[in-house]
């Protein structure tokens, strides 16, 4: 057995067991849960009543728990607080069930925020993007960003005390530490589930740090406790210079996003350099816990800003300018400014942190012959190895199943396996110090998987070189482990290998993640060294008929499966939309199935440009026409009053399917390819091409691999020009408390042409400005890729040359 005593000789209990440090574990958890649900209350009035309540009452009773420490009343306090949260609970469940059966708010005081959000700050006119900058993502997709943040600031805190040796153990502080690394992976999976290849890689990497220092300190604290040991057995490790590697990595990738993200990668780098093990014991945990401490702080604002910006779907805490572009990023990594051959971005998102998780492994298990022999490195390494290579891979193999990948999780289930055996036998083995029979046990498991790998080898093939040399790497690895199972192994060859598939894995990390980031295939990963001899573009394989945006033929082709009752999806100016034709109201009711759209979230329509509309007459306003002809065509919607004109304008049987009861949705799309397809049509209700919830289609692929087994064709324009939807304009208020002649009325008295009585109607504005005096609005229900401030802008100036 291993010469620590994991026995206290004089007491009989486990030594970590007596070593707790209950009252400074417990303080050091709960401090970051009060400030965070404290910032979660402030946040949450913005969005309704009874969640600020709710989150008060927790941080109130984490609070008392705090001082039920040293004084027995405030548990008394804290428990009644509880059975307040449990009031607020029921009462919020109960009104959301409500509201989810009756589709209205039945019970009063709950939906309507105690202030405004956009109190918190105002957006700024720079945030428009200028030439060469990334185009955002809205940030109502970047819900995952502040629970990753969230967790960030609780682990730092919790490392921050045990770094200034305000904890003496870390056998309960490990217990904070897994629970909320366990939060954020969800994060990551959450970011998964977006398609954001960063947020999934960087949380997971960071529950993965989290987690390995937990436990590496629960060891060191709880287990070995003796200092010198513990400094003897960190001198030989070299697993945390992976992380190093890999926080380097995030760093670069994080240049075109904002400031915030690259300072908080930055401190995570610095963070990762704090616990190399070959400082200094002493200065160790003076420099861990700085590090710690700048890192919490950063988190700390990170979740805040993140939170907020998130509510207001707009930029309001500052979060710093974008360091550098795009273009000038994707130019210094050698891009070439093709999308992806093979698998597209949404395919690589797991691949990356497959890389990492494997490399962190491979890392830490290099050792020399003599470390054998020292048991407080066998102790300290075996969290290194086994968390990483098996427990987060599983995590990752999980992603590869909710992929669709063709090959599934077969290579990260197996590695599984792998690191799992190698953790066993090669660190906790020797400490158990197994018997003859039980190597010639793991003997014969060594042959079972080099025969797996060697068909692994083969499936890696079909994929490309990076992996194929990765696996090839592997086979050694696994000869080296059967060696060792026979007593004959050679360190050095074990040690050149091990290192070597850790340096594939840093540049495979790098590829797939550059690559999956801009979908482009900046690093090469080399092609695949054989080819797949199936033809997967033949029609009988393709889930539903494509045409091409460039040829007429394309066009007429979908435009015949509009007008059959069919729903394609199409590409317009800003992503890729689902259209069902409005002469056929069942195919629009059918894309509320297909998307599994909410039966409360209207339609709009589209048409091909202004003059379609100008022609069915409708009692629009000079100021609603001047507005529309400065806004149209573009990637902006306005919402408008309905009337019989929809009728004229060829809705007709769809008129009680778009919409709603009294407003009706326009867009103009500045895309010559969907102008001429509603001029073959007629007018098309859309709705953008995603499953309800996730993210907007930027490429034709997309709304193929998603929803191409609904409906009945896609019209293919490649990549989209925006990553998100248009911004939506409420403009039903656009008149009032105006002193206006109708339009219509203008029309019927001079009947001669549309654009000849709007021409009357401007000219008569300016000689009698007192009639068309406007205090009217315009409100942004949702900003897109036209920003909010530049569309008021517009009104302004439309509305000041009215007047």
């Amino acid at each position: 057995m291993s010469n620590l005593s994991l026995i206290n000789t004089t007491s009989g209990i486990p030594v970590w067991l007596s070593s707790l440090s209950m009252t400074e574990s417990a303080v050091s958890g709960l401090v970051p849960y009060i400030l965070l649900s404290f910032l979660l209350a402030f946040c949450s009035a913005t969005v309704n009543y009874i969640m600020p309540f709710v989150f008060g009452a927790i941080t109130f009773t984490l609070l008392f728990e705090a001082v039920g420490l040293v004084a027995g009343w405030a548990l008394v306090v804290s428990g009644v607080l509880e059975l307040l949260i449990l009031l607020f609970a029921i009462y919020g469940s109960a009104a959301l069930l409500v509201k989810g059966l009756a589709q209205r708010l039945v019970l009063k005081g709950f939906g309507t925020p105690l202030f405004n959000v956009l109190l918190l700050g105002t957006t700024n006119s720079s945030n428009a993007k200028s030439p060469g900058q990334e185009k955002k993502k809205n940030t109502k997709y970047a819900e995952p960003m502040a629970l990753g943040f969230f967790c960030d600031t609780v682990s730092a805190f919790i490392f921050a005390f045990y770094g200034f040796g305000y904890m003496k153990s870390f056998a309960l502080g490990v217990t904070w530490v897994s629970i909320i690394s366990t939060a954020q992976l969800f994060s990551s999976y959450y970011a998964y589930l977006r398609q954001d290849c960063y947020h999934t890689t960087k949380f997971a990497l960071h529950a993965t740090y989290w987690l390995i220092k937990a436990w590496e300190e629960f060891v060191a604290s709880a287990l070995i406790v003796e200092k010198d040991k513990v400094s003897s057995g960190r001198e030989a490790m070299v697993g945390d210079w992976f992380f190093v590697a890999a926080a380097l990595v995030l760093c670069v990738l994080s240049l075109n996003t904002d400031s915030l993200e690259l300072s908080h990668n930055k401190l995570f780098l610095l963070l990762t350099i704090s616990t190399v093990p070959q400082i200094p014991l002493k200065r160790y945990y003076i420099f861990f816990g700085v590090a710690c401490s700048l890192f919490t702080a950063a988190s700390l604002y990170g979740t805040f800003a993140r939170l907020i910006n998130s509510i207001a779907e707009k930029t309001l805490i500052h979060v710093g300018p974008q360091p550098v572009s795009s273009d000038k990023l994707s130019r210094a990594l050698g891009c070439c400014r093709s999308i992806v051959e093979g698998p597209s971005h949404t395919d690589l998102t797991p691949d990356a942190l497959f890389y990492m998780c494997n490399g962190v492994a491979a890392l830490s298990a290099i050792h020399a012959s003599s470390s054998n022999q020292n048991s407080s490195f066998l102790h300290l390494t075996v969290p290194w190895v086994l968390i990483s290579g098996a427990i987060i891979q599983a995590y990752v193999s999980r992603l590869q199943v909710s992929g669709g990948r063709r090959f599934g999780s077969v290579i990260p289930s197996f590695y599984v396996a792998v690191w799992a055996t190698w953790t066993w036998f090669r660190f906790a083995g020797l400490l158990l110090q197994l018997s003859t029979g039980a190597t010639y046990g793991f003997t014969a498991g060594a042959i079972a998987f080099l025969v797996i790998n060697a068909f692994l080898m083969l499936i890696a093939a079909y994929r490309n070189l990076v992996l194929l040399f990765l696996t090839t790497v592997m086979e050694v690895m696994l000869v080296c482990l059967l060696l060792s199972t026979l007593q004959k192994l050679p360190y050095q060859l074990e040690v050149a290998m091990l290192a070597v598939f850790s340096i594939i894995c840093i540049y495979g990390a790098l590829a797939t993640l550059a690559n999956g980031i801009f979908s482009q295939s900046l690093l090469p990963m080399g092609p695949p060294l054989f080819k797949d001899g199936k033809k997967r573009e033949s029609a009988s394989e393709l889930p539903c008929p494509l045409a091409e945006s460039r040829a007429t033929s394309g066009l007429k082709k979908i435009s015949k499966l509009l007008d059959e009752g069919g729903v394609c999806g199409i590409p317009t100016d800003t992503v890729y939309a689902l259209a069902a034709s409005c002469k056929n109201p069942l195919a629009i009711e059918k894309i509320y199935n297909i998307k599994d759209r909410p039966a409360e979230k209207p339609i709009c329509i589209c048409i091909s440009s202004v003059e379609q509309l100008m022609a069915t007459k409708p009692p629009f306003s000079p100021l609603l026409w001047e507005f529309m002809k400065n806004v149209y065509p573009g990637g902006i919607s306005c919402i408008v009053s309905k009337g019989d004109w929809l009728y004229r304008l060829g809705v007709g049987p769809a008129y009680d399917r778009v919409g709603t009861k009294d407003s009706i949705m326009i867009r103009v799309p500045d895309h010559t390819v969907t102008g001429h397809l509603c001029n073959i049509t007629g007018p098309l209700a859309i709705t953008s091409a995603n499953p309800s919830g996730e993210p907007d289609s930027t490429h034709h692929d997309m709304v193929i691999r998603r929803l191409g087994h609904k409906i009945q064709g896609v019209l293919c324009d490649g990549e989209s020009n925006e990553v998100v939807a248009s911004t939506v304009v409420n403009c039903l208020k656009i008149d009032e408390g105006t002193k206006r002649i109708c339009l219509q009325a203008i029309t019927h008295s001079h009947p001669r042409s549309l654009n000849q009585s709007l021409t009357f109607a401007q000219a008569l504005s300016h000689s009698h400005k007192d009639m068309f005096s406007s205090t009217g609005t315009i409100t942004i229900v949702r900003e897109g890729c036209v920003p909010a401030v530049k569309v008021q802008q517009v009104f302004e100036r439309v509305k000041s040359s009215m007047l």
